[in-house]
């Protein structure tokens, strides 16, 4: 299947710097990067058409953060235990769009959800279609530490001894959960509480998001459990908290 050559990564790049403000931290310097490919010949009216559209960010200054943000979305292209990792997003369109049967499409994207203190929350998310009722979305986060350059993980933010801890209030946090969306106690039996590796520091709380079939069918999507700091305190570290 030939590809249509006119579009490239970089080709609708948008300068928004000074745009992403949050809470009164200075602008962040970013470029949103956008890209849609079709196979040459296919009109954008045909529903049909197979499609990868990719929307990202590009940091200034921040070459790290930008490496992760290109591993990141790489690795939500594989949706199968016998796929590797492509070596890059160009090609990964390419490959997509020549082996794309009609109506197969892939959707990839990197946004700045929120910038408190040092650190940049960047959400990932991902829908890829090849077949079938529907297709398998995907969702993640990177918590990067601008101070020292770098991302946060769990085992980072927590103090010595207290990922028990944590994942004893996030237990509670998908009770109130449960309770809120009206599921039994058949309901939890089923899809019961998971940890879960989508974590966001956010300002005003920590968020948990889960990947669809992992505590909920997929028609919940990706459920969502908020944790305030105030639940967290003796759990963070102090530097990590309001």
């Amino acid at each position: 299947m030939p590809i249509r050559n006119a579009i490239v990564l970089t080709a609708f790049s948008l300068l928004i710097g000074g745009c992403q403000h949050f809470g009164g931290e200075p602008p962040v310097d970013l470029r949103q990067i956008l890209s849609e490919q079709r196979p040459t010949g296919c009109p954008e009216q045909d529903d049909s058409c197979p499609l990868v559209n990719i929307d990202t960010q590009l940091f200034k200054n921040e070459p790290v953060l930008n490496a992760l943000i290109d591993q990141r979305l790489r690795e939500m292209t594989v949706v199968s235990p016998d796929e590797q990792v492509p070596a890059s997003l160009e090609g990964y369109q390419q490959a997509f769009l020549q082996d794309a049967e009609p109506g197969w499409s892939s959707y990839l994207q990197a946004k700045l959800r929120e910038q408190h203190g040092p650190l940049l929350v960047v959400e990932l998310s991902s829908y890829i279609h090849t077949g079938g009722a529907h297709g398998m979305p995907g969702r993640g986060f990177i918590n990067y530490d601008r101070e020292q350059d770098r991302q946060l993980k769990l085992a980072d933010v927590l103090l010595p001894g207290k990922e028990g801890a944590f994942w004893r209030v996030a237990a509670k946090a998908h009770q109130q959960w449960l309770l809120a969306n009206e599921h039994d106690a058949a309901f939890s039996r089923q899809w019961p509480f998971q940890q879960t590796a989508n974590i966001a520091l956010l300002r005003e709380k920590v968020l948990l998001k889960y990947d669809v079939y992992s505590i909920a069918p997929y028609s919940s999507g990706h459920p969502e459990l908020e944790i305030p700091y105030r639940e967290l305190s003796g759990i963070l570290k102090p530097a990590y908290l309001p």
